[in-house]
């Protein structure tokens, strides 16, 4: 399936090069002008955009693990599998007894089908994200501590396209791709049986964005809820992104939705900042102007504030392809406090202060970037460290975890989506494509 799906994809951008060569354009591949390193931090770089006929498509082939074969870990980490033969886990979620859940999830498969999404489907479907979506939850339980699940059964499924879950009393929240559902939960349970309740509808439609994570807020009175944008740029109009590219608050006591921060293209993972009490988030910024452009971001999230898309990026660099364009919006968008490098494609988060790692590790937010599809050469298949400061990024980021990407630079053996800490304070990250969940500790002592 996969290898036809490139052969297709293939024979797409042929159809539209050799269209192109037919009115006398010269095509030639798109490069980035910059490393990544210039678009990552708090004053990223941000060259003048570069639309080219074609988007810059390099996609990496998914090989896998083969044997003992793992990511490879800094220093003074080590990394392991805490559970492997998964069917695409993609999000995380520790219980307070210490099991972990995993959200064996995919796209709905719902998107528009116009010619371009047509190829993006297939460029995803190479990449390894084309597979049906199990639409399940898994449980993984360590009952004798060595760092290894050596239990596991289905804790929920016949959900559509699962992806944040959250915990608040005796009741679990997951939230589908088109609605969040609360269902009835019992310290130590491997199953649940009842169908839950739908609490709310999410925006949903055709769903391009389709991932929704949610996050409790510390006093267990509401849930924030990301959404993503239906498009890259509003292609479709603005009447479907109606609810789209933001979060939202959700009050648990009155059933109520309402917008907390807006003009966030793709927001995915949610965590507080341990100092200050603050909602981080990281976002997945627009495609197709460059392979420098536009940085995916960290940042601090305001109530009621605008991030720009889709009329800006980093505060008020207007996006010309966007029509007709919003000036008075444009004015009020805030620039994001951190920037992760372009196409990264950095989905999960989790602050580090209550980890075991060694002290180095204990001091910032771990990252990890899912890989690009749009920039060449490619970027992110990492997880990342970015060290805090009195509640604030305070320096370049340093790698936790490589070698996802093969050394051929054209094939993956994993991408790393969600993650979370367990029990013992060591870092799990869910592989999609390798499907494992790695555990990354400190390394042992000689």
């Amino acid at each position: 399936m996969k290898h036809s799906r490139l052969w297709l994809l293939g024979g797409a951008v042929a159809i539209v090069a050799l269209t192109a060569g037919c009115y006398g354009l010269i095509l030639r591949p798109e490069r980035a002008s910059l490393p990544v390193a210039a678009g990552t931090g708090a004053h990223p770089l941000l060259p003048p955009p570069n639309k080219t006929f074609m988007p810059t498509v390099n996609i990496a082939t998914p090989v896998g693990w083969t044997g003992t074969a793992a990511p490879q870990a800094a220093a003074g980490l080590a990394v392991r599998a805490f559970a492997s033969g998964l069917d695409h886990p993609r999000w995380l979620y520790r219980l307070p007894n210490g099991d972990i859940l995993v959200a064996e999830t995919n796209s709905p498969g719902t998107d528009v089908q116009t010619f371009k999404t047509r190829i993006a489907g297939l460029i995803m479907g190479a990449a390894g994200a084309g597979e049906k979506s199990p639409d399940r939850i898994i449980l993984l339980r360590d009952t004798d501590g060595d760092g290894v699940a050596d239990q596991r059964s289905v804790f929920l499924d016949h959900l559509h396209s699962p992806f944040g879950m959250a915990l608040i009393g005796d009741a679990l929240y997951v939230a589908n791709a088109d609605a969040l559902m609360r269902f009835p939960y019992r310290d130590g349970q491997t199953r649940i049986d009842d169908p839950g309740t739908k609490l709310v509808d999410l925006p949903a439609g055709y769903n391009h964005h389709w991932t929704k994570n949610i996050l409790a807020s510390p006093d267990g009175s509401a849930l924030y809820v990301t959404v993503g944008s239906n498009s890259n740029v509003a292609e479709q109009g603005m009447a479907v992104e109606e609810g789209r590219a933001r979060i939202d608050r959700y009050d648990i006591a009155a059933g109520t939705l309402r917008p907390f921060a807006t003009g966030l293209r793709n927001p995915n993972g949610l965590a507080w900042e341990p100092q200050t009490g603050a909602l981080w988030a990281v976002v997945n910024e627009r495609d197709e102007i460059g392979s420098d452009l536009v940085p995916d971001y960290i940042t601090a999230v305001r109530e009621g504030a605008f991030y720009g898309w889709p009329y800006s990026y980093y505060g008020q660099h207007v996006d010309a392809r966007v029509q007709p364009p919003r000036p008075d919006l444009v004015a009020r968008a805030i620039a994001p406090d951190y920037a992760v490098g372009p196409h990264t494609a950095s989905l999960g988060i989790a602050f580090s202060q209550a980890s075991s790692l060694p002290d180095a590790w204990r001091h910032g937010l771990f990252v990890a970037q899912h890989g690009s599809w749009n920039r060449r050469p490619k970027s992110g298949y990492r997880v990342i460290y970015v060290p805090f400061a009195d509640g604030r990024p305070a320096g370049p980021p340093r790698d936790v975890l490589t070698g996802f990407l093969a050394d051929d630079q054209d094939h993956v053996h994993g991408r790393p989506v969600g993650l979370a800490l367990d029990g013992t304070g060591a870092l799990l990250v869910a592989d999609d494509v390798g499907n494992v969940v790695w555990r990354v500790t400190g390394a042992p002592t000689p």
